[in-house]
């Protein structure tokens, strides 16, 4: 199996609020969900989750009720920069093309790798689904993962909010997509433009 053919689908869960942050504390990330997926087998062939203990924040009620995590669970976690390295050891996530529904992913390892100086564990070779999604479907207005799923007509697998099964779920549009049209499968393995 050809390292080309694997695509890293990954999605996060981070601490949240029901309104404005309290003093001090930051959005960060507490669930790394993490579906390997088989471009040319078309086959999602591997799941995981990694819990992040968070060092500036901590569980909401307003999280623990959208996610399912409670602060007990992600104190048991590793270090955010323990998981972006198990990230690159464990699976291959600077050497192998990723994706996510949307850049918030993208955007939130960005964020926190800079403000802590953890290593960025991925590649540039990035791709939004949400933006392939909306694209193939002609849609006007970016659907969020459920809604899609409906659109697809792929059921919804998991808890919502869960990062372990939100990349599962996006793991199967991506797959979906690809046999829509196996254009997308070199779409979402490019090197950035």
């Amino acid at each position: 199996m050809e390292n080309s053919e694997l695509l890293n689908v990954v999605d996060v869960e981070a601490t949240c609020w029901d309104g404005r942050p309290p003093p001090g504390a930051v959005s960060e990330i507490i669930e790394i969900g993490l579906t390997v997926v088989d471009l040319h087998t078309r086959e999602r062939v591997s799941r995981h989750r990694v819990l992040v203990r968070p060092a500036r924040s901590t569980v909401s009620a307003f999280c623990t009720e959208l996610t399912g995590l409670t602060q007990e669970e992600v104190e048991k976690g590793l270090t955010f920069t323990e998981a972006c390295r198990l990230l690159a050891a464990e699976h291959a996530a600077g050497r192998r093309p990723w994706a996510s529904w949307g850049d918030y992913d993208r955007h939130q390892f960005t964020r926190q790798c800079q403000a802590t100086g953890a290593p960025y564990p991925f590649g540039r070779r990035h791709t939004n689904v949400k933006a392939v999604f909306t694209e193939a479907y002609e849609l006007r207005k970016r659907p969020g993962m459920a809604q899609a799923l409906q659109v697809a007509g792929l059921p919804l697998e998991g808890r919502h909010h869960r990062g372990e099964d939100d990349a599962w779920n996006i793991a199967a549009l991506t797959l979906h997509l690809v046999s829509l049209d196996p254009r997308h499968a070199d779409r979402l393995t490019a090197a950035p433009a």
